[in-house]
């Protein structure tokens, strides 16, 4: 029993180390749009992703789904039109934003309504229930019936700065939940140095009867299998491309590619080599490279089976229309309007979106 606590307490202090360097990396966030976008057009991974001498059955120009951004963040106040417009071009063929507080919601309402390939998620973040009361809480329930909108979220717990106070991050995250079975919403999870307590009332708010992604997932494989074991899915994004994202790394090995969920957390988290810079879903290339080489499999297939997923749960179907799916019901998922393709082969706050709150330190 010793050997275990002390081999236990080693592994706490490889994985506080981890987390440190890469809070130490990200709160580096570079917002100089201009160059940001240079390297972007300077990089031979960010055409358009055209696949070629593949027989596989993928579509040549392979597009990717990026299941996480916060395009509203002022990060992108300089370029986001010229950003956004940009995305199909390049490989991106769907965006969700997400909401991080009320103001946050009616931005992202706005912006879906602009670009017909970006939906948007409503929620508020751990970090923001101190705006929260039973005055304005409805606003959250009336964002869910817009017709852009896919889930609720991104919602939960976060401990690394304990403000506003716990009792009050539980009780708007437990009211949250109870929303997303009211509704039938799939749920975007934020859960930070708050594993137990998260876990716990996910369990009790319903459990394997949710459908959600545990959005960054930063845990390891222990208390991945208990979320995979629920049917839920894993957003993985940059930390991937980490020399130091181990833990993540294992995670990737050890789940199905049938849970995992492509996100970039823009502007935040960008991969290696523009780690400490201003991220965006132009980045995500080089997620699909490394999770390709965990997973022994091609690129193209990485791109469409997290496109199958997301597609999956977000509920869309190929022409982009959202419909009130059944949770656990079968979708058709597509890549273009009109595009079938088949199963997979394997089973803060305020004025700057999530701004440091949720990404700077994640």
């Amino acid at each position: 029993e010793e050997k275990e606590k002390l081999e236990k307490i080693k592994e706490e202090k490889e994985e506080k180390e981890e987390f440190a360097e890469n809070v130490a990396e990200s709160t580096e966030l570079v917002v100089e749009a201009d160059d940001t976008m240079d390297e972007v057009q300077n990089d031979r991974l960010f055409c358009r992703c055209i696949r070629s001498g593949t027989n596989d059955g993928m579509r040549e120009d392979a597009m990717i789904f990026d299941t996480h951004a916060h395009y509203d963040d002022r990060a992108f106040d300089g370029d986001r039109e010229e950003l956004l417009g940009s995305l199909l071009e390049r490989g991106i063929g769907r965006a969700v934003n997400i909401a991080c507080s009320l103001s946050s919601i009616r931005r992202t309402l706005e912006l879906t309504e602009k670009y017909p390939y970006l939906y948007g998620a409503a929620g508020v973040h751990p970090t923001d229930t101190g705006e929260l009361g039973e005055e304005n809480f409805g606003e959250i329930g009336k964002a869910l019936a817009h017709p852009k909108v896919v889930a609720l979220g991104e919602i939960g717990l976060d401990y690394h700065w304990d403000a506003p106070e716990r009792p009050l991050q539980k009780k708007w995250f437990d009211r949250q939940l109870a929303l997303a079975r009211e509704t039938g919403m799939p749920v975007v999870l934020h859960s930070r140095d708050a594993a137990k307590d998260t876990l716990e009332m996910v369990k009790s708010a319903g459990g394997i009867e949710l459908s959600a992604v545990m959005h960054c997932f930063s845990y390891g494989v222990e208390l991945a299998r208990e979320y995979l074991d629920m049917g839920y899915y894993l957003g993985v994004g940059g930390v991937i491309t980490f020399a130091n994202g181990r833990r993540l790394k294992e995670v990737v090995s050890y789940m199905p590619m049938e849970r995992l969920l492509l996100e970039t957390d823009c502007p935040y988290l960008a991969p290696a080599p523009f780690r400490g810079k201003r991220n965006s879903s132009l980045n995500l290339p080089y997620v699909v490279r490394a999770v390709a080489e965990i997973k022994g499999i091609t690129e193209a297939e990485v791109e469409r089976i997290t496109w199958e997923n997301a597609c999956r749960f977000y509920r869309l179907s190929p022409e982009g229309e959202v419909h009130d799916w059944n949770v656990g019901e079968e979708r058709v998922c597509g890549r273009r309007s009109g595009e079938e393709v088949g199963d997979s082969e394997q089973h803060t706050g305020g004025d700057q979106a999530c701004g440091q709150r949720t990404g700077e330190e994640e």
